[in-house]
């Protein structure tokens, strides 16, 4: 048998024939095989001496001053070790070793408590995370790297709410609009109208919202992946490093939403005909409703599908069609996994962002004198200015609060995977300097 480390017992050599050590035979005298009843000169060691007569094959005795084998000594109970038993002692899991004792396995293994904590140079350790270890890591990247992370959250949030605190107050705050939309007696005119206003506003804030988020996402995906390898980057580097991939990220953003709504229109589109043929309008109704639930699922599992393309697009320089392939391929197999982290996550940011921008709320509607008619658009009053800057300072304390937790979540999880899928920790590791795959080596940031 090889003597393979592990697996060998220590402190004997194995025979060249498979016996135990100290058996004898043929092969350990060169001389005439004689029967193994006669006794024969033993050799005197500094040891414990054995006795002079040696009983017959099968009826060994045990040395002078050992215990007797009518029970044998008690094994002490099983540990953490492999197959529940101690690695020195017999059993399903033991290596058929000596017993355990000062110096053996069984010494060895007593004290193993499980394999060897993963390693652990940045924000999360190098190994298959869970749920709670995700938000943790997002969390802890923000607070340990708080002045990049901050200084790139604060001006996206201050620029997307800026934005629709303007086009709130300047567009869609306008009197004739609001009175419009709240009353029954308006012309066709003035619905068109207040409709042309209120949709050139949404679309101004969401393109500035767009703009600011995907900037913001780029920026915060480099900072979670260096956070995750213990290494800090300033704002000025982690723009260097994303801006080439910010107008793929675009591209790829909007063959998304082509995607959904394309869906979305081939959903619709037999409840649409049925309508437009004025043959059973009800049934048409039905029937659009029906193919509009329909094509949001699928849209909602598209949109799971391809949730980690972002960080695959920033941080594998892949192409967009590639990196909507691979997020795929990343997701398969764990697409309720994901889809529950990420409900989680907005479940969790927007429950913060309400917490924080609640009060703001109350506190510009008793500075200005709004009513609460006012902040609910129950009375189609006008909002003043003052309530306007008030929440939207609360929005931007919020923003600046959930989005690095977002994109954070979203990071980790692409890592989580391709360590699962693909063995990441290895290389992750090795690119930490960790001194071996499995041992914690230096500061825990974050921890």
């Amino acid at each position: 048998m090889t003597d393979t480390p592990g697996w060998a017992s220590p402190g004997s050599a194995p025979s060249s024939e498979g016996r135990e050590p100290g058996a004898s035979g043929p092969a350990d005298h060169p001389g005439p095989t004689e029967p193994a009843q006669q006794p024969g000169p033993i050799p005197q060691g500094p040891g414990v001496k054995w006795s002079k007569e040696q009983p017959p094959p099968g009826q060994w005795s045990a040395p002078t001053g050992a215990p007797t084998p009518q029970a044998p000594p008690p094994r002490p109970p099983s540990g953490p070790g492999w197959g529940g038993q101690q690695p020195g002692g017999p059993g399903p899991g033991g290596y058929g070793g000596p017993p355990a004792g000062p110096g053996g396995y069984g010494a060895w293994g007593s004290g193993w408590g499980g394999p060897p904590p993963a390693a652990k140079p940045g924000v999360i350790p190098l190994r298959p995370l869970g749920v709670g270890e995700i938000l943790d890591g997002a969390v802890s990247t923000m607070r340990t790297y708080w002045r990049t992370v901050l200084a790139v959250s604060v001006a996206v949030a201050l620029v997307v709410d800026t934005s629709l605190v303007l086009v709130q107050g300047l567009i869609m705050n306008d009197a004739v609009t609001t009175s419009t939309f709240n009353d029954r007696s308006a012309t066709p005119d003035e619905v068109f109208h207040a409709l042309r206003a209120s949709m050139i506003g949404t679309g101004i804030v969401a393109a500035i919202s767009m703009v600011a988020v995907i900037v913001a996402t780029a920026l915060l995906t480099t900072i979670t992946s260096r956070a995750v390898l213990g290494r800090p980057i300033t704002a000025v580097e982690a723009w260097r490093e994303a801006r080439p991939q910010i107008p793929k990220l675009f591209g790829m953003l909007v063959l998304l939403a082509l995607i959904v709504g394309g869906v979305v229109f081939v959903g619709a589109l037999p409840g649409l005909i049925i309508m437009f043929a004025g043959s059973g309008n009800g049934a048409g109704a039905a029937l659009l409703a029906l193919g509009i639930v329909a094509a949001l699922i699928v849209a909602g599992w598209l949109m799971i599908r391809f949730y980690l393309a972002t960080p695959v697009l920033i941080l594998e320089r892949q192409s967009i069609l590639k990196a909507l392939s691979r997020s795929a391929k990343l997701v398969r197999g764990s697409w309720w996994r994901i889809f529950g982290i990420m409900l989680l996550t907005g479940l969790i940011t927007n429950i913060v962002a309400s917490l924080v921008g609640i009060p703001f709320t109350f506190i510009g509607a008793a500075v200005s004198g709004d009513s609460i008619g006012n902040l609910l658009g129950a009375s189609g009053g006008h909002l003043s200015w003052t309530f306007l800057i008030i929440r939207g300072i609360g929005s931007v304390v919020g923003t600046t609060l959930t989005l690095p937790i977002s994109a954070g979540v979203t990071v980790l999880l692409y890592i989580d995977q391709r360590i699962r899928r693909e063995a990441l920790d290895l290389e992750l590791a090795r690119a930490a300097g960790a001194q071996g795959a499995g041992s914690a080596a230096g500061t825990i940031p974050g921890s």
